[in-house]
């Protein structure tokens, strides 16, 4: 066997491995946990717990992978999502409310956990911290 074949070989044996690895989450339920501090308030905010599913074709997509905790009629916009590795990152701008901030979240496993940190028009600061893990692969319909 020429080193050419050999090379060839192993490329395509390595396929397989670099399509496995090109998503950072797992399909499946997940659970998160959101917790927000605000400078100025003089006691943290409870933290918020939701479960969500993300399908084989929801994990190669940033605007599924980054948690959504926005309310639905909320005037703030995620952009510049990106995935970088098993970390999804992203801009978030609110026009309204005047605040600007960007986040991220790093899976790992049958983890993840990340941050995301908001610039309020009044000079103010929110911070959110994100931790959850992989319930399975079964989603409820």
């Amino acid at each position: 066997m020429t080193f050419r074949k050999i090379a060839i070989a192993l490329a395509l044996c390595a396929l397989p491995m670099v399509a496995s690895a090109a998503s950072p989450a797992k399909p499946g339920k997940w659970e998160m946990t959101m917790q927000m501090e605000m400078t100025g308030m003089p006691m943290k905010m409870p933290a918020h717990t939701f479960t969500y599913c993300l399908t084989k074709e929801d994990i190669e997509n940033a605007e599924k992978l980054a948690p959504e905790q926005q309310r639905k009629n909320s005037d703030c916009k995620r952009t510049d999502m990106k995935i970088d590795g098993n970390t999804v990152s992203w801009k978030i701008s609110c026009e309204k409310s005047k605040m600007t901030g960007d986040g991220k979240v790093t899976y790992s496993g049958d983890s993840v956990d990340g941050s995301m940190h908001m610039s309020l028009s009044n000079g103010g600061e929110m911070n959110a911290k994100y931790s959850g893990k992989y319930l399975g692969p079964t989603c409820d319909k």
